[in-house]
């Protein structure tokens, strides 16, 4: 019989973020071996997991198609040399794909159908720019459901400074640069590589090599910096690049188990799901959308926004992480809040970044046994948000010194 069952995530890697486009790192890499990649470097982390006890893969991408195509789930489990008798599936919620991997995933474990998941997500954005393969309903903007700007996310992140005027420029650029400062400091402290898996990747030139690293970052920006670049979505505008996630490739990779699995295989899992929820909000206004999830999610863990010591917030734009934390009365710099930078320095590549955050949030639970609640939140295209909250296992309930 099945039973109801707590979910936990007992592990997560992804590859390195590469910049999209000719320049970057991955133009010559296929989306699937970047996901390919991830799951055997996640696999080989956990050898006490029979590859055979999987029960299903999911994988997201924004655009499914060319080599972002095919049932991910299924096709890269093959070729990442999972037994033929494991499934798979692929994922689609724009920017929060990876993350509906793992909740859509972690319900089908809590309901007791499955034992043991993988659940993450791939963006080659450099193969498969936003909306690329896409072709909108004329009725979206013929019968006014959509304003034709909503599809444009920097025109979104414009629209939340004019319905906030009191969230300013200075403090977005202020929080773009700070993102820089702080992934670069937990780069130089060791944060960040141990869940990074290295891909070979072959140059323009032909010539091979390792990534290893997040290729995008800017650790020198400055203020002034900031304030000189030009506003791309509007003429004297506000969403620079400095303050917005850069075009990126990557993928993620999490494996999820039941608590009878964890039990029976002697896992350690990094954290275990209490609750998660997706809301809808006006597309226009797409980087609101994880005020209403959050608020959603903690209503169904019966918590408070007080009640979570960590935040890890996806930075599509520096304005649409200050606006969920100026509606909970969280300051800007609140240590409590993506304590290692994020997707301004890192990159978002859309489908993946769900995982990335959670890679990020249990690695900080392992640090902090005196916080038993953690956050990964983020704003999705089309006007969604996604939040699901996490509890530590290493929560000894003192208090930090």
């Amino acid at each position: 019989m099945a039973e109801i069952s707590d979910v936990f995530f007992v592990d997560g890697v992804r590859t390195p973020f590469g910049r999209a486009g000719e320049k970057g790192m991955y133009w010559n890499t296929r989306a699937d071996d970047l996901a390919v990649k991830a799951t055997i470097g996640l696999m080989e982390r956990n050898t006490a997991v029979p590859a055979d006890r999987i029960d299903d893969v999911a994988i997201a991408a924004t655009s499914q198609t060319g080599d972002q195509g095919l049932t991910l789930g299924r096709s890269v489990a093959i070729l990442a040399g999972l037994p033929q008798t494991v499934p798979g599936l692929a994922v689609e919620r724009m920017c929060a794909g990876a993350m509906t991997s793992v909740t859509t995933m972690g319900a089908s474990i809590g309901v007791g159908m499955y034992d043991l998941a993988l659940a993450g997500g791939v963006e080659h954005m450099g193969h498969h720019p936003i909306g690329g393969n896409a072709d909108p309903n004329p009725r979206f903007v013929a019968e006014k459901m959509v304003d034709p700007g909503a599809l444009n996310m920097g025109v979104t992140a414009e629209r939340i400074f004019d319905r906030f005027p009191h969230l300013t420029k200075e403090r977005s650029d202020r929080f773009g640069m700070l993102s820089q400062h702080k992934v670069q400091a937990a780069y130089d402290a060791g944060k960040i590589q141990p869940d990074l898996v290295p891909v070979a990747i072959k140059g323009a030139d032909g010539a091979w090599g390792l990534a290893t690293e997040d290729e995008g970052r800017r650790p020198q920006t400055t203020m002034e910096d900031l304030a000189a670049l030009k506003t791309p979505f509007r003429p004297h505008g506000r969403v620079t690049a400095g303050t917005s996630s850069p075009l990126t490739d990557g993928a993620t990779m999490s494996l999820l188990a039941g608590g009878g699995a964890v039990k029976e295989l002697g896992l350690a899992p990094k954290m275990r799901m209490v609750s998660f929820a997706f809301a809808g909000v006006q597309p226009e206004i797409m980087g609101i959308g994880p005020i209403p999830s959050t608020e959603k999610a903690l209503k169904k863990a019966g918590l408070t926004i007080d009640d979570i010591g960590l935040f890890e917030l996806n930075e599509a734009f520096a304005i649409q992480v200050i606006s969920l934390l100026d509606h909970f009365g969280i300051a800007d710099d609140d240590p409590r809040v993506n304590q290692w930078g994020g997707a301004i320095a890192v990159g978002h590549p859309l489908a993946a970044s769900g995982v990335r955050l959670m890679i990020q949030l249990a690695a900080q639970f392992a640090e902090r046994p005196d916080v038993r609640y953690g956050l990964t939140a983020m704003c999705v295209g089309l006007g969604q948000g996604g939040s699901v909250i996490w509890e530590n296992p290493h929560y000894d309930g003192k208090k930090k010194k």
